[in-house]
């Protein structure tokens, strides 16, 4: 599927509920454990066989000792029956064992793959995709899928084959009354079908539901100070209330269906079995059955009666896969259009600053009408800062995201050191080039683990260097040093923390192209003039392309490149572009007015 092609199906349109035939392609992380549910499933089905002897050896004893008043011959029978009992529990509990072992290692490597495959799609599949439904896709909807492998599928299986069983038996005991079972049932299996169908479309949308819902709650928590402090408590109150109701129904129109079809499973085999009563005894009055064959033919028909019952929960927990399967494979059919090359080019072996081109770079957002870059041409020398400057929606941030493939070019080519980005394996692109966001993002981890994220093995000395360019000592006063965990989106730090620890990752072991999209826009005026006295050193080793909102960071740079419109309109030094350039100037005058 294409990356523009991505959309979301959630409450806000019908979903396609997917079909059982869906379920085959699972069979990729069932296939390692096959020998296990293979042995699950012929237990479960020996079990419950065994189970369903036990009115024939009840059938023996009724029309043998019992009737002739022979108590020792009941002893072999109750052995008999005993020995069934015990035979029943060692092969349910075997299978349970069976269960716990492959289940759980299936949901395992399914969680495992669909977190692998998320980190492998593009930016731009991230911005138009719910966090919730992503989250509710890899907690709820692969804990169904564990429960279908290691439960309901084995089980669907063992009560199909158990019904055949009895159904057989049935026959055997009296053919007339026999066959008149297996025909009266007919008519339910045509009535579970109409309320599976109805069911899964119900089930994929009470899914669909639970992803907007924990959307909702996500961004409301992540997003607290803003709401406390803007009184809005009460509005997204209100809009959680609406979104839980708008669930509840959908729970309880789905738990409706699913009455219906036990109602539909519960009642019919009990009419059977009244219609077997009625015509049994008749049959036994005509001789045509025994006394004890009759009390066999009821009891094996109560004991169809389950599967039928279990049957129908079976089917709806399968519609349930069903619909989680469709959710879970909307995601895993998504292919990234980033792609790996498939004979990765290696870079010049060279320590140093890396020379970045950007030849004829056009770039268009997916579905969008208009490219927001135009054939830009932009060489930056090794060793050179060059600065980007631009009104807002110039396609300055979008210019910096295409150097390290967070999106991909739509025309033209950018290199380094002579090779095309997209030639290069990302993980050598990305230990190329380092990026720092204006908007930081820090993990539920240590500051170290925050700092050093894209160098796992960064030395004690790196890590000093990059803190103490980034001016981010503050971090020594944190209850734990370096080890003290920063909380999620590290929101127990200040805006300005946040972005000084962002910028101490991006410079820390002196990246060869260092990316830098307004890192300093969180900062006071005191600690901007600091960390851009200490980036100057780090700048002097590096090629840097800086997008730059202020004259003290276009200071930094050699030269200028003002963008308008997706377009370079004028390149060279600032006092040059200060004193020749109108848009330049009163751009620049523009930012200074607005930080004072």
């Amino acid at each position: 599927m294409a990356d523009g092609a991505i959309q979301t199906n959630n409450s806000s349109g019908a979903a396609p509920p997917g079909s059982v035939r869906g379920l085959l392609r699972l069979w990729p992380w069932l296939r390692p454990y096959r020998g296990y549910l293979i042995f699950m499933l012929v237990t479960a089905t020996l079990a419950m066989v065994v189970q369903s002897i036990l009115p024939l050896v009840t059938a023996a004893l009724i029309d043998g000792p019992i009737a002739r008043h022979d108590t020792s011959g009941m002893y072999p029978l109750i052995g008999l029956a005993l020995l069934f009992g015990v035979l029943e529990a060692v092969l349910f509990g075997l299978r349970r064992r069976a269960m716990t072992t492959s289940a759980l290692a299936i949901e395992t490597d399914m969680r495992r793959d669909f977190y692998q495959h998320l980190q492998q799609l593009p930016v731009s599949f991230h911005d138009r995709w719910p966090s919730g439904q992503l989250l509710s896709r890899v907690t709820s909807d692969l804990s169904t899928l564990r429960r279908f492998a290691g439960f309901m599928a084995v089980f669907f299986f063992a009560n199909l084959a158990v019904i055949v069983v009895i159904l057989i038996m049935l026959v055997r005991l009296d053919p007339v009354l026999g066959i008149s079972v297996c025909v009266v049932m007919a008519p339910l299996a045509i009535a579970t079908r109409y309320y599976e169908r109805q069911y899964n479309i119900e089930a994929r949308r009470a899914q669909d539901l639970t992803g907007d819902l924990a959307t909702g709650v996500e961004e409301s928590v992540l997003g607290i100070r803003v709401i406390k402090s803007f009184g809005r408590r009460g509005q997204l109150l209100e809009n959680f209330t609406s979104d839980a109701q708008r669930l509840r129904e959908a729970e309880l129109k789905k738990n409706r269906t699913l009455a219906n079809l036990w109602t539909v499973i519960g009642s019919y085999p009990q009419l059977v079995l009244a219609g077997v009563t009625f015509f049994g005894v008749l049959a036994v009055a005509h001789g045509r059955l025994s006394t004890g064959e009759l009390v066999a033919f009821i009891t094996l028909q109560l004991r169809l009666n389950w599967p039928l019952m279990a049957l129908g929960w079976l089917i709806a927990g399968t519609e349930e896969t069903v619909a989680a399967s469709a959710r879970l494979f909307e995601v895993f059919d998504t292919k990234s259009d980033i792609i790996e090359p498939e004979s990765p080019a290696r870079l010049p072996v060279n320590s140093g600053p890396a020379r970045l081109q950007f030849d004829r770079v056009s770039f268009r957002f997916p579905g969008a009408k208009a490219d927001t870059l135009h054939e830009l041409n932009l060489d930056i020398a090794a060793g050179e800062t060059m600065a980007l400057v631009g009104p807002t929606g110039s396609g300055k941030t979008i210019l910096t995201a295409l150097v390290a493939r967070l999106h991909d070019v739509t025309g033209g080519t950018i290199r380094i050191d002579g090779v095309a980005v997209d030639r290069l394996a990302l993980d050598d692109l990305r230990r190329t080039v380092s990026t720092a966001f204006e908007d930081p993002t820090l993990f539920s981890a240590s500051v170290r683990e925050n700092i050093t994220l894209g160098l796992p093995d960064a030395s004690d000395e790196d890590v000093r260097e990059a803190i103490e360019v980034a001016q981010a000592g503050f971090v020594h006063e944190l209850p734990y040093g370096l080890q003290t965990r920063v909380g999620e989106q590290g929101l127990s730090l200040s805006g300005g923390q946040r972005q000084r620890l962002a910028l101490a990752r991006a410079v820390l072991g002196r990246p060869r192209v260092l990316v830098l999209d307004d890192p300093l826009s969180a900062l006071d005026v005191h600690t901007e003039a600091l960390v851009e006295s200490a980036l100057r050193r780090i700048l002097s080793s590096t090629t840097a392309l800086v997008v730059a909102h202020r004259a003290s960071t276009v200071l930094l740079a050699d030269r200028v490149a003002l963008l308008d419109e997706g377009r370079i309109v004028a390149l060279g030094t600032h006092s040059q572009l200060l004193a020749a350039n109108d848009a330049y100037r009163n751009l620049l005058s523009q930012k200074a007015e607005t930080r004072v």
